[in-house]
């Protein structure tokens, strides 16, 4: 599927000259909380967009086994590999490519600022691709940005567009304001758990 203008080149080049402005260089708080009351540690988990991946490294700190990582960017990628080379092959999974052109399944898929780095037309695509990428019972969670951004990307949105949006594939369990998001984004995050029917996997809440 066709991205452009915000192609490989576009990102490749965001991450030579450190311009991703909207990576905090950790974990952000509302996704460690949820990681951290996870029980199951071989779910299959896919990180779209995966930047810098500080969520990854989290999670194998953790002993999460089946962790894969996809973003368009090569430069990105290519540095991922020799990050996490100890991990590759074994818990890991690293592929550089268009997240549309994915196959597999996954019990969970982790956003966390993928959805606002993607032209808003394509938004309708992501849903359905996210659809098809989860397991029965699977789950999307992760951060969506509740505010409006000049230019972009990032590309903003609001609560009310994204349950119109999503509830067409998904059952809404959680979409409501993080509790506990650092300082410069107070009010301006959306916590989601998004569940493709009722029938739950062995997750705890």
């Amino acid at each position: 599927m066709e991205t452009s203008p915000l192609d490989t080149n576009f990102w490749n080049d965001l991450y030579q000259h450190q311009e991703t402005r909207w990576d905090i260089g950790r974990v952000s708080d509302p996704l460690n909380a949820w990681f951290d009351q996870l029980t199951n540690k071989d779910l299959a988990l896919l990180i779209p967009g995966c930047g810098n991946s500080h969520e990854a490294e989290y999670l194998l700190q953790q002993g999460f086994t089946n962790i894969t990582l996809i973003d368009i960017s090569s430069l990105l990628t290519a540095a991922l590999e020799k990050k996490f080379s100890q991990y590759i092959g074994k818990q890991l999974t690293i592929i550089t490519g268009d997240f549309f052109d994915l196959q597999g399944r996954f019990d969970m898929i982790i956003e966390q600022t993928f959805f606002c780095a993607l032209l808003p037309a394509l938004r309708p695509a992501y849903v359905e691709k996210m659809y098809s990428l989860l397991k029965p019972g699977g789950r999307l969670a992760g951060v969506l940005f509740n505010r409006s951004f000049e230019g972009g990307p990032p590309f903003g949105g609001s609560k009310e567009e994204y349950l119109s949006l999503f509830s067409s594939r998904f059952t809404i369990k959680t979409m409501e304001p993080c509790y506990n998001s650092i300082g410069p984004r107070v009010g301006a995050e959306l916590f989601i758990c998004l569940c493709l029917n009722h029938d739950l996997l062995d997750f705890e809440d």
